[in-house]
């Protein structure tokens, strides 16, 4: 089974479409903050968050409530692709209902095997892996460039490091991550 969870219009052929508005008229209505969710412990093979998990979550309870049951429907191997515009891109800035910074760092917080390096490590992230009993590993994540960044970089006119700190320093540089996750049961 294949989850696209808050659809919105955009709809994905041989998923379940699901928005928490029936007014973009999705396969199910279903409000993804109020859990338990109706699908059975192991039975997502795959779930699309296209700028739908940044619109979720905002206290911290629901957010978790969100990742455990996550968790809990995808099956071990599961694949998870969570498109979401840069937190310090107007796209996000300028939409009020934004209400989390989705970050690949964030998402690590999720990863058993990461919670216990830090462990070990004495470095103070927040273990939420442990603490919700969740595991999901960040497998890759990639930064879409603005156009004239893009260019700039690709015609040899900045340097992977310049890029970096620009990225670093300014706003309006990089309009979305595209992080993919698996599940890890």
């Amino acid at each position: 089974m294949k989850l696209n969870l808050g659809c919105g219009f955009n709809k994905k052929a041989g998923c379940i479409n699901i928005d928490k508005f029936d007014a973009c008229q999705p396969d199910m209505v279903l409000d993804i903050e109020l859990t338990p969710w109706p699908f059975k412990t192991g039975e997502v093979e795959e779930v699309i968050f296209n700028h739908s998990l940044e619109h979720v979550g905002a206290n911290a309870e629901v957010f978790f409530g969100i990742m455990r049951e996550l968790y809990r429907v995808c099956s071990a191997g599961a694949k998870i692709q969570i498109n979401v515009p840069h937190p310090r891109h107007d796209h996000f800035l300028n939409d009020p209902t934004h209400v989390r910074v989705i970050t690949p760092q964030l998402l690590s917080l999720f990863s058993k095997r990461l919670n216990r390096e830090w462990k070990k490590n004495g470095v103070s992230n927040s273990p939420l892996a442990i603490y919700l009993d969740v595991d999901f590993e960040v497998k890759t994540v990639a930064q879409v460039l603005e156009k004239k960044y893009m260019d700039l970089l690709n015609n040899g006119k900045i340097s992977e490091q310049e890029l970096a700190t620009i990225i670093n320093e300014r706003n309006n540089i990089v309009s979305e991550y595209q992080i993919a996750l698996e599940v890890i049961k």
